[in-house]
């Protein structure tokens, strides 16, 4: 994990992990830490957890397919406002831009990121630098209240 930054700046947190199951646990842990010094409330630490954990699922099951040697980027921007989440992966296989809806079939294979929506204040889908999905999420600490 690296971190950069001072108090009263926008500090940024980049976290690496291979694409294997259970690594999302580490993103989840690092975020948490970040928005509870914050000051998220409890239930929206959780809220926040959870969308990171499927985004990082997202990435290394979909995005990177599993393999190991293609990392899953997680950076955290905290400034006194917000918390802006990018989740990228390196994989080809891009990420559909439509999202489900409520009433859709159950087959659809894309509720995670119908969830990670839910939960965040902001959100959208893009291209990782490396060519790969980036999921964005920010989040307003005054929303926390």
């Amino acid at each position: 994990m690296e971190t950069e930054g001072t108090r009263g700046r926008m500090m940024t947190t980049v976290v690496r992990l291979p694409s294997e199951l259970g690594y999302e646990k580490v993103a989840m842990a690092s975020v948490a830490t970040i928005a509870k010094r914050m000051g998220f409330s409890p239930d929206r630490v959780e809220d926040i957890k959870t969308a990171v954990a499927e985004a990082c699922l997202n990435a290394i099951e979909h995005g990177n397919q599993m393999n190991v040697s293609l990392p899953v980027t997680v950076e955290l921007r905290e400034d006194n406002a917000a918390l802006e989440i990018c989740v990228s992966d390196q994989g080809k296989k891009q990420i559909p831009c439509q999202l489900p809806c409520p009433g859709d079939h159950p087959s659809n294979r894309h509720w995670g990121l119908f969830l990670i929506q839910r939960l965040v204040d902001e959100f959208s889908l893009g291209t990782s630098p490396q060519g790969g999905n980036a999921i964005y999420m920010r989040l307003y600490l005054a929303a926390a209240c």
